[in-house]
């Protein structure tokens, strides 16, 4: 069985990548998207090399994934769990929410 996928504010993943206990964050929105909203914080992408050097990374990593709304972010976290990773979060309401709870500057789409 795969380990549940934890559901993550947008308040804690950016405080996390901001001094927290580690954290990658992975946006798996594509790249029209991302070019609209983004966060400020590094964040790993899925496109070409990046799902294969994602999934390389070790499995206890914490890791959390980040889309517009989270239901493409859902999916990708139960994905991973799925492949053995056992620290795995969803950014609760996405991209979106990043923007109206954690950092205003963000642009909404």
């Amino acid at each position: 069985m795969s380990p549940a996928v934890i559901p993550l504010s947008p308040a804690a993943a950016r405080a996390r990548l901001r001094g927290g206990p580690p954290l990658v964050v992975i946006d798996v929105r594509p790249p029209q998207e991302r070019a609209l909203a983004s966060i400020a914080e590094p964040v790993r992408t899925l496109d070409a090399d990046g799902l294969a050097e994602s999934l390389a990374l070790p499995r206890q990593t914490s890791i959390a994934f980040l889309c517009h709304h989270g239901v493409r972010s859902a999916a990708a976290a139960a994905y991973f769990a799925g492949h053995g990773f056992i620290d795995v979060y969803n950014v609760e309401g996405g991209i979106e929410a990043w923007a109206l709870q954690a950092d205003a500057t963000v642009p909404r789409y």
